[in-house]
């Protein structure tokens, strides 16, 4: 046999047991909290994608608010017939229209930013464990370095020097997250770059991208497949944090920080609704992804396996 041959063959220690995923899915259904959250998760994110053709209004279209509809009641009629259902905010701006179309740019922050940070954070620790020396003490040192620092003042810095805005917010979650999958990565492939596949790979000649990405990375996955989805319910909430405190998303852009920013003033006036619905809907949102990742994490969990 050929050494090129030899090259191509595939090292089977790296391939996942049969029914491995129907098992998984079996187990993860099994838990009526996780079946709950994942329920109420698919429902959110029903809302957000079909927000424009849902919503009753188009919140942010100036040619479509008017301000003597500023603060009314939840259940109020306009003077055009239209009923808000949670009420008006005091640009006259429907609430929940709001929310619905802060859903998406929420969601879409904590998607965008947990996977960005998945994909920087999961190769540096793949990097660091397989190479090893050098490589290893300079990417860790860095983790430990941006690991000292708390999320939410990392990512104040950068908003600081990037500005508000949508994009920006989602460069500095990336930034301020990223470390936290390198540390999980790098444990988890160290112990998996001693079994015997790898060492197989080794003695094969394959190239060392061919041993990362497919075999030491689909045996990591697991760890970082959870904490990706703590993630973005943590992403989703930083986002909040941030527009709350006027850095985060823009009044163009809205998010769900941002409405219970707006509301916040008139919280003791008994103008409650305007902030209320908001924050209950991300509470709903933040609680629903942490349930389903809950139980993600016990269902991956290797100790459990059978």
């Amino acid at each position: 046999m050929s050494e090129s041959n030899v090259q191509d063959q595939t090292v089977p220690a790296a391939t996942p047991e049969p029914g491995r995923l129907t098992k998984g899915v079996s187990e993860f259904f099994k838990s009526p909290a996780a079946v709950i959250g994942f329920g109420t998760l698919i429902v959110i994110c029903g809302l957000a994608v079909f927000a424009p053709w849902i919503s009753p209004q188009n919140p942010y279209d100036l040619m479509q608010l008017d301000i003597m509809d500023g603060r009314l009641a939840p259940g109020s009629e306009s003077m055009t017939g239209m009923v808000y259902y949670l009420g008006t905010d005091s640009q006259g701006r429907d609430i929940l229209s709001g929310m619905l179309y802060g859903l998406r740019t929420s969601l879409m922050v904590g998607v965008l930013s947990a996977f960005a940070a998945a994909i920087i954070g999961t190769t540096a620790g793949l990097f660091a464990a397989y190479m090893g020396r050098r490589t290893e003490t300079v990417i860790m040192r860095l983790v430990d370095l941006q690991l000292s620092f708390p999320t939410i003042l990392m990512a104040l810095m950068m908003l600081a020097i990037l500005g508000k805005g949508v994009i920006n917010v989602v460069i500095a979650l990336i930034i301020a997250e990223w470390a936290t999958y390198a540390r999980t990565v790098r444990s988890t492939a160290l112990v998996e770059r001693e079994k015997e596949y790898v060492e197989a790979a080794r003695m094969l000649r394959l190239p060392g991208w061919r041993i990362l990405f497919k075999h030491l990375l689909p045996n990591c996955l697991a760890p970082v497949i959870v904490i990706a989805t703590m993630q973005v319910a943590r992403a989703i909430g930083l986002e909040a944090t941030l527009s709350f405190l006027g850095l985060g998303a823009s009044v163009t852009e809205p998010s769900l920080g941002m409405l219970i920013s707006t509301g916040y003033q008139y919280l003791l006036t008994g103008l409650y609704w305007i902030s209320f619905f908001p924050g209950i809907a991300l509470l709903v949102t933040i609680v629903s992804i942490n349930l389903v990742g809950d139980r993600l994490r016990d269902v991956l969990n290797p100790r459990n396996a059978s």
